[in-house]
């Protein structure tokens, strides 16, 4: 049994809990329900009060002819629809970890918004990471980044048993971590190598801040004047690292819209003489625009540069002779 003066907190956790447009309620229910749950017995006039005093606080409570409900939330159903939808595409999320979130998402809404959620019950069916560190190297990543410290870990591939097998030992610079094609990336600056890298978040066990000063990204060759973000996205489609170069090729028309998804409104493109067939050029990671060009090899010819050209036409040489 709870005191009395803990009403007014119990009447907008109710509120929150089972009230909404469609479903009001009367003062009656209102004194039922802080009866039952939190053991509080108050009169119908006290809860009335009440509800007058969450409004002067700023609480927007609606009412209709069926009694009062909550006019208004942090988050809209549908906002909290694109955020659960968020959570169980990512696949750098456990499926744990996913469940825990979808939760608290639907804790922000009433009742009958999480028995309309079914992703709850099927997040166990999407592609999930196994790696139980990512939540922690998140705040890691953000204590070294603030403190202008470097971190240590083990770089992980996935083995033939289909378990994450330590490849290498990274130490980096990290500068910001870059949520792309539905996968978490840290980007930092190779102190071994002297490049700036893309490492998978969901791939990183082992990770600690080391007492090394971290490197100004404005030291690191090609981003002198810092990250663009913007010609990071589309430059870099699959987080290559080599250097991004003047590309130009010629596609039909007919894959324009996966052309701009890919890279964005800013990239050229012009009509050519050829009915259906358009110009592109763009400046993007060549490594990256040889494995985008084979997924669109009946669409798409490099016309330079000609090491790019060179190189997509070997790949297809060898991949017609392992399938003749």
């Amino acid at each position: 049994m709870e005191a009395k003066k803990l009403a007014l907190l119990r009447i907008l956790d109710i509120l929150k809990e089972y009230s909404d447009y469609d479903h009001p309620l009367t003062q009656a229910a209102i004194a039922e329900k802080l009866e039952r749950q939190y053991g509080i017995v108050i009169e119908r006039k006290a809860v009335s009060r009440n509800l007058s005093l969450l409004e002067e606080a700023g609480v927007e409570i609606g009412s209709n002819h069926g009694g009062s409900y909550l006019e208004c939330r942090d988050f809209m159903d549908s906002e909290l629809r694109v955020l659960i939808d968020g959570v169980l595409s990512s696949k750098y999320i456990t499926a744990a970890h996913s469940k825990d979130l979808i939760d608290r998402l639907c804790s922000l809404s009433n009742k009958y918004f999480k028995s309309s959620v079914k992703h709850i019950h099927t997040v166990d069916d999407w592609s999930k990471t196994d790696n139980q560190a990512l939540f922690y190297n998140i705040e890691l990543i953000d204590t070294a980044i603030e403190n202008k410290k470097q971190i240590r870990y083990d770089y992980n591939k996935y083995g033939v048993d289909k378990k994450l097998h330590k490849s290498s030992v990274q130490q980096v610079t990290p500068y910001q971590m870059i949520l792309h094609n539905q996968r978490y990336y840290l980007m930092a600056y190779s102190e071994k190598w002297g490049n700036m890298t893309f490492h998978r978040l969901d791939r990183i066990t082992g990770m600690k801040i080391v007492d090394a000063s971290a490197t100004p990204v404005k030291n690191v060759p090609g981003y002198e004047n810092g990250i663009n973000y913007k010609e990071l996205a589309t430059s870099m489609p699959y987080m290559y690292t080599d250097k991004p170069e003047r590309i130009e090729f010629i596609a039909d028309a007919v894959i324009i819209d996966q052309i701009i998804d890919w890279f964005g409104t800013d990239v050229k493109i012009e009509k050519t003489d050829v009915a259906e067939k358009v110009r592109v050029s763009l400046k993007a990671s060549p490594a990256a625009i040889e494995h985008w060009a084979m997924q669109y090899m009946n669409h798409v010819e490099i016309k330079s540069p000609a090491s790019l050209r060179e190189k997509i036409v070997k790949s297809l040489e060898k991949g017609l002779e392992k399938h003749r």
